[in-house]
Protein backbone atom coordinates (compact mmCIF):
# COMPACT_ATOMS: atom_id res chain seq x y z
CA UNK A 1 0.00 0.00 0.00
CA UNK A 2 1.71 3.44 -0.92
CA UNK A 3 2.72 6.13 1.94
CA UNK A 4 0.36 8.70 3.04
CA UNK A 5 2.84 11.11 1.69
CA UNK A 6 2.75 9.57 -1.82
CA UNK A 7 -1.03 9.37 -1.50
CA UNK A 8 -1.68 13.15 -0.45
CA UNK A 9 1.11 14.34 -3.54
CA UNK A 10 -1.25 12.41 -5.97
CA UNK A 11 -4.48 13.95 -4.88
CA UNK A 12 -3.08 17.26 -4.70
CA UNK A 13 -1.89 17.00 -8.50
CA UNK A 14 -5.93 15.96 -8.80
CA UNK A 15 -7.05 19.38 -7.29
CA UNK A 16 -5.95 23.35 -9.02
CA UNK A 17 -5.15 24.22 -5.48
CA UNK A 18 -5.04 22.51 -1.78
CA UNK A 19 -6.33 25.32 -0.52
CA UNK A 20 -9.14 27.93 -1.65
CA UNK A 21 -9.32 31.04 0.32
CA UNK A 22 -12.85 32.92 -0.32
CA UNK A 23 -12.39 36.61 0.83
CA UNK A 24 -8.90 38.71 0.99
CA UNK A 25 -9.70 40.52 3.98
CA UNK A 26 -7.50 40.64 7.12
CA UNK A 27 -8.68 37.60 8.02
CA UNK A 28 -8.56 36.20 4.60
CA UNK A 29 -5.23 37.35 4.02
CA UNK A 30 -3.64 36.39 6.95
CA UNK A 31 -4.42 32.86 6.91
CA UNK A 32 -2.83 32.53 3.49
CA UNK A 33 0.15 34.63 5.21
CA UNK A 34 0.00 31.97 7.92
CA UNK A 35 0.66 29.34 5.80
CA UNK A 36 3.61 30.48 3.26
CA UNK A 37 5.72 27.70 4.53
CA UNK A 38 3.69 25.27 4.23
CA UNK A 39 4.31 23.94 0.73
CA UNK A 40 0.78 23.91 0.32
CA UNK A 41 -0.71 25.65 -2.88
CA UNK A 42 -3.11 28.58 -2.01
CA UNK A 43 -5.45 30.46 -4.12
CA UNK A 44 -7.87 33.27 -2.44
CA UNK A 45 -11.04 34.95 -4.33
CA UNK A 46 -11.96 38.28 -3.82
CA UNK A 47 -14.53 40.52 -5.64
CA UNK A 48 -12.29 43.71 -5.36
CA UNK A 49 -9.57 44.37 -7.80
CA UNK A 50 -5.71 44.60 -6.12
CA UNK A 51 -5.73 48.19 -6.43
CA UNK A 52 -8.49 48.47 -3.81
CA UNK A 53 -6.87 46.02 -1.94
CA UNK A 54 -3.61 47.91 -2.15
CA UNK A 55 -4.94 51.27 -1.48
CA UNK A 56 -7.82 50.97 0.89
CA UNK A 57 -9.88 54.16 1.43
CA UNK A 58 -10.09 55.32 5.12
CA UNK A 59 -13.64 53.93 6.32
CA UNK A 60 -13.47 56.21 9.99
CA UNK A 61 -12.84 52.76 12.15
CA UNK A 62 -9.30 52.33 14.75
CA UNK A 63 -9.19 49.22 15.27
CA UNK A 64 -8.02 48.55 19.49
CA UNK A 65 -5.25 45.33 18.58
CA UNK A 66 -4.19 43.19 21.63
CA UNK A 67 -0.78 41.94 22.29
CA UNK A 68 -1.33 38.87 20.59
CA UNK A 69 -2.98 40.46 17.65
CA UNK A 70 0.25 42.57 17.55
CA UNK A 71 2.38 39.21 18.15
CA UNK A 72 0.40 37.42 15.31
CA UNK A 73 0.75 40.57 12.94
CA UNK A 74 4.55 41.04 13.50
CA UNK A 75 5.17 37.21 12.76
CA UNK A 76 3.69 37.97 9.50
CA UNK A 77 5.73 40.81 8.68
CA UNK A 78 2.71 42.97 8.46
CA UNK A 79 3.20 44.98 11.94
CA UNK A 80 6.54 46.27 10.62
CA UNK A 81 5.06 47.68 7.54
CA UNK A 82 2.42 49.80 9.70
CA UNK A 83 4.75 52.70 10.63
CA UNK A 84 5.52 53.82 14.37
CA UNK A 85 3.41 57.27 13.46
CA UNK A 86 0.12 54.82 12.25
CA UNK A 87 0.05 53.14 15.70
CA UNK A 88 -1.02 54.55 18.91
CA UNK A 89 -0.36 53.20 22.07
CA UNK A 90 -3.60 52.35 24.62
CA UNK A 91 -2.59 52.80 28.15
CA UNK A 92 -5.40 52.98 29.79
CA UNK A 93 -9.83 52.57 29.57
CA UNK A 94 -12.52 53.77 31.51
CA UNK A 95 -16.33 53.13 31.74
CA UNK A 96 -18.86 55.39 32.54
CA UNK A 97 -22.06 55.03 33.27
CA UNK A 98 -25.05 58.00 32.54
CA UNK A 99 -23.51 61.64 33.53
CA UNK A 100 -21.95 59.81 36.85
CA UNK A 101 -17.90 60.80 37.22
CA UNK A 102 -17.72 56.99 38.87
CA UNK A 103 -16.01 55.28 36.43
CA UNK A 104 -14.16 51.67 36.05
CA UNK A 105 -11.08 51.82 35.62
CA UNK A 106 -8.26 49.56 33.85
CA UNK A 107 -4.46 50.36 33.12
CA UNK A 108 -1.45 48.55 32.72
CA UNK A 109 0.17 46.73 35.80
CA UNK A 110 2.78 48.64 37.09
CA UNK A 111 5.18 45.51 36.69
CA UNK A 112 4.36 44.99 33.05
CA UNK A 113 5.76 47.63 30.73
CA UNK A 114 3.97 48.79 27.47
CA UNK A 115 0.22 49.98 26.86
CA UNK A 116 -2.31 47.58 27.67
CA UNK A 117 -2.83 47.37 23.65
CA UNK A 118 -2.54 49.65 20.51
CA UNK A 119 -4.85 51.40 17.93
CA UNK A 120 -4.37 51.13 14.31
CA UNK A 121 -7.05 52.26 11.59
CA UNK A 122 -8.80 49.67 9.78
CA UNK A 123 -6.97 51.37 6.48
CA UNK A 124 -3.95 51.15 7.31
CA UNK A 125 -3.96 47.66 8.74
CA UNK A 126 -5.90 46.19 5.64
CA UNK A 127 -2.93 48.15 3.47
CA UNK A 128 0.16 46.42 5.58
CA UNK A 129 -1.33 43.34 5.56
CA UNK A 130 -1.86 43.02 1.70
CA UNK A 131 1.41 44.80 1.26
CA UNK A 132 3.16 41.93 3.24
CA UNK A 133 0.98 39.56 1.27
CA UNK A 134 1.34 41.04 -2.20
CA UNK A 135 5.37 40.32 -1.03
CA UNK A 136 5.65 37.06 0.15
CA UNK A 137 3.66 34.92 -2.78
CA UNK A 138 2.07 33.11 -0.09
CA UNK A 139 -1.09 32.72 -2.23
CA UNK A 140 -2.19 33.31 -6.27
CA UNK A 141 -4.31 36.37 -5.83
CA UNK A 142 -7.93 35.98 -8.24
CA UNK A 143 -9.28 39.53 -7.70
CA UNK A 144 -11.91 41.09 -9.21
CA UNK A 145 -13.69 37.75 -9.20
CA UNK A 146 -17.01 36.80 -7.78
CA UNK A 147 -18.19 33.19 -6.21
CA UNK A 148 -21.50 32.04 -7.73
CA UNK A 149 -21.62 29.05 -6.26
CA UNK A 150 -19.19 26.68 -3.61
CA UNK A 151 -20.25 22.89 -2.85
CA UNK A 152 -18.02 20.05 -1.18
CA UNK A 153 -17.81 16.29 -1.21
CA UNK A 154 -15.95 13.30 0.35
CA UNK A 155 -13.36 13.86 -2.89
CA UNK A 156 -12.50 17.92 -2.58
CA UNK A 157 -14.57 21.35 -2.91
CA UNK A 158 -15.37 23.04 -5.91
CA UNK A 159 -16.32 26.48 -6.48
CA UNK A 160 -17.94 27.75 -9.21
CA UNK A 161 -16.69 31.73 -11.10
CA UNK A 162 -18.90 34.26 -12.14
CA UNK A 163 -16.79 33.55 -15.48
CA UNK A 164 -18.18 30.16 -15.78
CA UNK A 165 -15.11 28.43 -14.57
CA UNK A 166 -14.83 25.57 -12.01
CA UNK A 167 -12.10 25.64 -9.35
CA UNK A 168 -11.34 22.89 -7.56
CA UNK A 169 -9.31 22.64 -4.40
CA UNK A 170 -8.64 19.79 -1.01
CA UNK A 171 -10.01 22.65 1.23
CA UNK A 172 -12.34 25.19 1.20
CA UNK A 173 -11.62 28.12 3.62
CA UNK A 174 -14.59 31.12 3.69
CA UNK A 175 -13.43 34.28 4.98
CA UNK A 176 -16.43 36.68 3.14
CA UNK A 177 -17.40 38.55 5.88
CA UNK A 178 -20.31 38.33 8.21
CA UNK A 179 -23.05 38.20 6.04
CA UNK A 180 -20.92 35.26 4.26
CA UNK A 181 -22.32 34.18 1.11
CA UNK A 182 -20.23 30.72 1.31
CA UNK A 183 -21.47 30.03 4.85
CA UNK A 184 -25.35 29.93 4.02
CA UNK A 185 -24.76 27.82 0.60
CA UNK A 186 -22.70 25.30 2.57
CA UNK A 187 -25.80 25.35 4.80
CA UNK A 188 -24.14 26.41 8.09
CA UNK A 189 -26.43 28.08 10.42
CA UNK A 190 -26.11 31.40 12.60
CA UNK A 191 -27.36 32.90 15.08
CA UNK A 192 -27.77 36.55 14.00
CA UNK A 193 -28.57 39.50 16.25
CA UNK A 194 -29.70 42.83 14.50
CA UNK A 195 -29.11 45.13 17.03
CA UNK A 196 -31.03 47.84 15.43
CA UNK A 197 -28.21 50.37 16.88
CA UNK A 198 -26.12 51.89 14.22
CA UNK A 199 -22.40 53.36 15.09
CA UNK A 200 -21.33 56.95 13.82
CA UNK A 201 -17.61 57.29 13.46
CA UNK A 202 -15.34 60.40 12.73
CA UNK A 203 -11.71 61.62 14.00
CA UNK A 204 -11.90 64.92 16.50
CA UNK A 205 -8.97 67.05 17.67
CA UNK A 206 -10.02 68.76 21.27
CA UNK A 207 -8.77 70.39 23.88
CA UNK A 208 -7.53 68.78 26.55
CA UNK A 209 -5.07 66.02 26.45
CA UNK A 210 -6.63 61.87 26.79
CA UNK A 211 -3.62 60.59 28.40
CA UNK A 212 -3.99 57.48 26.14
CA UNK A 213 -7.07 56.66 27.76
CA UNK A 214 -9.95 55.44 26.09
CA UNK A 215 -13.71 55.79 27.46
CA UNK A 216 -16.73 54.19 26.83
CA UNK A 217 -19.64 55.93 27.79
CA UNK A 218 -22.83 54.21 28.16
CA UNK A 219 -25.39 57.19 28.32
CA UNK A 220 -29.23 56.11 28.71
CA UNK A 221 -30.36 56.15 24.76
CA UNK A 222 -26.84 55.46 23.41
CA UNK A 223 -22.89 55.02 24.23
CA UNK A 224 -20.15 57.25 23.30
CA UNK A 225 -16.18 56.02 23.02
CA UNK A 226 -13.25 58.04 22.96
CA UNK A 227 -10.47 56.17 20.79
CA UNK A 228 -7.34 58.06 21.80
CA UNK A 229 -5.05 58.24 18.54
CA UNK A 230 -2.44 61.70 19.02
CA UNK A 231 -2.76 63.65 22.34
CA UNK A 232 -5.35 66.16 21.45
CA UNK A 233 -6.93 63.71 18.54
CA UNK A 234 -8.82 60.93 18.89
CA UNK A 235 -11.69 58.77 16.98
CA UNK A 236 -15.49 59.21 18.52
CA UNK A 237 -18.06 56.38 18.00
CA UNK A 238 -21.63 56.82 18.92
CA UNK A 239 -24.16 54.55 19.24
CA UNK A 240 -27.30 55.25 18.74
CA UNK A 241 -31.03 53.73 18.11
CA UNK A 242 -30.29 53.38 14.06
CA UNK A 243 -33.45 56.03 13.21
CA UNK A 244 -31.61 58.60 15.14
CA UNK A 245 -28.48 58.15 13.12
CA UNK A 246 -29.76 60.27 10.46
CA UNK A 247 -29.83 63.27 12.65
CA UNK A 248 -25.88 62.91 13.91
CA UNK A 249 -25.27 62.84 10.32
CA UNK A 250 -27.44 66.22 9.31
CA UNK A 251 -26.12 68.17 12.20
CA UNK A 252 -23.88 70.73 10.75
CA UNK A 253 -20.40 70.87 12.00
CA UNK A 254 -20.60 73.15 14.73
CA UNK A 255 -23.57 71.62 15.99
CA UNK A 256 -21.90 68.07 15.68
CA UNK A 257 -18.60 69.42 17.91
CA UNK A 258 -20.88 70.94 20.45
CA UNK A 259 -23.19 67.95 20.98
CA UNK A 260 -19.96 66.06 21.34
CA UNK A 261 -18.70 67.99 24.16
CA UNK A 262 -21.69 67.71 25.33
CA UNK A 263 -22.38 64.10 25.79
CA UNK A 264 -18.80 64.00 27.24
CA UNK A 265 -19.46 66.25 29.78
CA UNK A 266 -16.81 68.43 28.58
CA UNK A 267 -14.45 66.27 30.04
CA UNK A 268 -11.72 66.64 26.82
CA UNK A 269 -13.02 70.24 26.28
CA UNK A 270 -14.35 71.44 23.20
CA UNK A 271 -13.89 69.29 20.07
CA UNK A 272 -14.08 69.92 16.66
CA UNK A 273 -14.70 67.15 13.91
CA UNK A 274 -11.84 66.57 11.25
CA UNK A 275 -12.84 64.55 8.31
CA UNK A 276 -15.58 63.09 7.03
CA UNK A 277 -18.46 61.04 9.78
CA UNK A 278 -19.33 57.80 8.69
CA UNK A 279 -21.63 55.43 10.09
CA UNK A 280 -22.33 51.70 10.13
CA UNK A 281 -25.82 49.28 11.14
CA UNK A 282 -24.69 47.27 14.22
CA UNK A 283 -25.33 43.24 13.52
CA UNK A 284 -23.76 40.31 15.12
CA UNK A 285 -23.52 36.52 13.49
CA UNK A 286 -22.13 33.89 15.53
CA UNK A 287 -22.03 30.49 13.68
CA UNK A 288 -23.14 27.67 14.90
CA UNK A 289 -20.66 25.05 13.60
CA UNK A 290 -16.98 26.69 12.14
CA UNK A 291 -16.78 23.60 9.47
CA UNK A 292 -18.25 21.35 7.66
CA UNK A 293 -17.06 18.95 5.56
CA UNK A 294 -13.59 19.96 3.64
CA UNK A 295 -14.73 23.68 4.36
CA UNK A 296 -14.13 26.26 7.21
CA UNK A 297 -14.95 29.70 8.68
CA UNK A 298 -12.48 32.11 9.59
CA UNK A 299 -12.98 35.64 10.77
CA UNK A 300 -16.07 37.60 10.52
CA UNK A 301 -17.85 34.66 8.57
CA UNK A 302 -17.40 32.64 11.78
CA UNK A 303 -17.93 35.00 14.10
CA UNK A 304 -18.93 38.98 14.01
CA UNK A 305 -18.59 40.94 17.24
CA UNK A 306 -20.65 44.12 17.98
CA UNK A 307 -18.00 46.46 18.36
CA UNK A 308 -18.06 47.93 22.15
CA UNK A 309 -15.72 45.62 23.33
CA UNK A 310 -13.67 45.79 20.57
CA UNK A 311 -13.11 41.88 20.31
CA UNK A 312 -13.77 41.26 16.56
CA UNK A 313 -10.32 41.83 14.51
CA UNK A 314 -8.77 40.26 17.69
CA UNK A 315 -10.96 37.26 17.56
CA UNK A 316 -10.65 36.97 13.89
CA UNK A 317 -6.68 37.10 13.98
CA UNK A 318 -6.57 34.01 16.63
CA UNK A 319 -9.35 32.07 14.81
CA UNK A 320 -7.01 31.96 11.88
CA UNK A 321 -3.67 31.30 13.73
CA UNK A 322 -5.36 28.25 15.16
CA UNK A 323 -6.84 27.26 12.14
CA UNK A 324 -3.57 27.16 10.14
CA UNK A 325 -1.31 25.58 13.11
CA UNK A 326 -3.72 22.72 12.98
CA UNK A 327 -3.23 22.22 9.34
CA UNK A 328 0.36 22.57 9.52
CA UNK A 329 0.56 19.82 12.42
CA UNK A 330 -1.69 17.56 10.05
CA UNK A 331 0.72 18.46 6.96
CA UNK A 332 4.08 17.99 9.35
CA UNK A 333 2.63 14.38 10.63
CA UNK A 334 1.52 13.85 6.75
CA UNK A 335 -1.95 13.55 7.87
CA UNK A 336 -4.64 14.98 5.50
CA UNK A 337 -4.84 18.57 6.54
CA UNK A 338 -8.61 18.47 5.06
CA UNK A 339 -9.72 15.52 7.48
CA UNK A 340 -12.51 16.51 9.46
CA UNK A 341 -10.48 15.76 12.82
CA UNK A 342 -8.02 18.31 11.66
CA UNK A 343 -10.93 20.84 11.39
CA UNK A 344 -12.97 19.80 14.48
CA UNK A 345 -9.57 20.30 16.52
CA UNK A 346 -9.94 24.13 15.00
CA UNK A 347 -12.99 24.44 16.34
CA UNK A 348 -12.48 22.71 19.73
CA UNK A 349 -9.89 25.56 20.38
CA UNK A 350 -11.82 28.75 18.66
CA UNK A 351 -15.33 28.07 19.73
CA UNK A 352 -15.19 28.09 23.43
CA UNK A 353 -13.55 31.33 23.53
CA UNK A 354 -15.68 32.80 21.10
CA UNK A 355 -18.64 31.64 21.99
CA UNK A 356 -18.21 33.51 25.48
CA UNK A 357 -17.08 36.61 23.84
CA UNK A 358 -19.58 36.94 21.71
CA UNK A 359 -22.45 35.95 24.37
CA UNK A 360 -21.21 38.14 26.84
CA UNK A 361 -20.87 41.39 24.95
CA UNK A 362 -25.02 40.77 24.00
CA UNK A 363 -25.26 40.67 27.41
CA UNK A 364 -23.18 44.07 27.91
CA UNK A 365 -25.17 45.36 25.22
CA UNK A 366 -28.24 44.46 26.24
CA UNK A 367 -27.97 45.81 30.03
CA UNK A 368 -26.45 48.85 29.31
CA UNK A 369 -28.71 49.84 26.44
CA UNK A 370 -31.29 49.33 28.34
CA UNK A 371 -33.23 52.55 30.08
CA UNK A 372 -35.63 50.80 32.21
CA UNK A 373 -35.04 51.94 36.12
CA UNK A 374 -33.83 48.66 37.41
CA UNK A 375 -31.09 48.21 34.63
CA UNK A 376 -29.83 51.37 35.50
CA UNK A 377 -29.40 50.13 38.63
CA UNK A 378 -27.97 47.00 38.09
CA UNK A 379 -25.67 48.68 35.74
CA UNK A 380 -24.55 50.81 38.05
CA UNK A 381 -23.94 48.28 41.11
CA UNK A 382 -21.77 46.55 38.59
CA UNK A 383 -19.26 48.99 37.52
CA UNK A 384 -19.37 49.57 41.48
CA UNK A 385 -18.42 46.00 42.11
CA UNK A 386 -16.49 45.56 39.21
CA UNK A 387 -14.29 47.61 40.53
CA UNK A 388 -13.49 46.26 43.56
CA UNK A 389 -12.92 43.01 42.22
CA UNK A 390 -8.98 42.59 41.16
CA UNK A 391 -9.40 39.08 39.92
CA UNK A 392 -11.95 40.57 37.54
CA UNK A 393 -9.69 43.56 36.41
CA UNK A 394 -6.81 41.08 36.39
CA UNK A 395 -8.67 38.86 34.15
CA UNK A 396 -9.63 41.97 31.61
CA UNK A 397 -6.38 43.33 31.17
CA UNK A 398 -5.14 39.66 30.70
CA UNK A 399 -7.25 39.20 27.88
CA UNK A 400 -6.02 42.37 26.52
CA UNK A 401 -1.86 42.05 27.20
CA UNK A 402 -1.61 38.41 27.07
CA UNK A 403 0.67 36.88 23.53
CA UNK A 404 -1.15 33.38 24.16
CA UNK A 405 -4.42 32.16 22.36
CA UNK A 406 -6.99 31.78 25.72
CA UNK A 407 -7.48 28.14 26.57
CA UNK A 408 -10.86 27.60 27.96
CA UNK A 409 -12.56 24.35 28.73
CA UNK A 410 -14.81 22.67 26.82
CA UNK A 411 -17.79 21.17 28.33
Amino acid sequence: MPDLESALHRWESSMDYDIAIIGAGPAGLSFALSLRDSGLKVAIIEKQPADTLQAPAYDGREIALTHLSQKLMHAHGSWQRLGDGNIHPLMAASVLNGRSDYRLHFDAPANIKGPLGYLVSNQNIRRAIFAEFAASEAATLLDNTNVQHVRTDASGGYITLDNGTTLSASLVIAADTRFSATRNQMGIASDYNDYGRSALLCVMEHEQPHHHTALECFFYGGTLAVLPLDEYRCSVVITVNSAQVSELLQMSEEAFNNEVAQRLGNRLGSMKQCGERYHYPLVGVHARKFYGERFALVGDAAVGMHPVTAHGFNLGLSGQDLLASEIMKACKNQRPFWDTQVLAAYQQQHMPNARVLYHGTNTVVGLFTDDRLPARLLRTAVLRISNHLPPLKQAIRHKLMSEQHPRLRVF
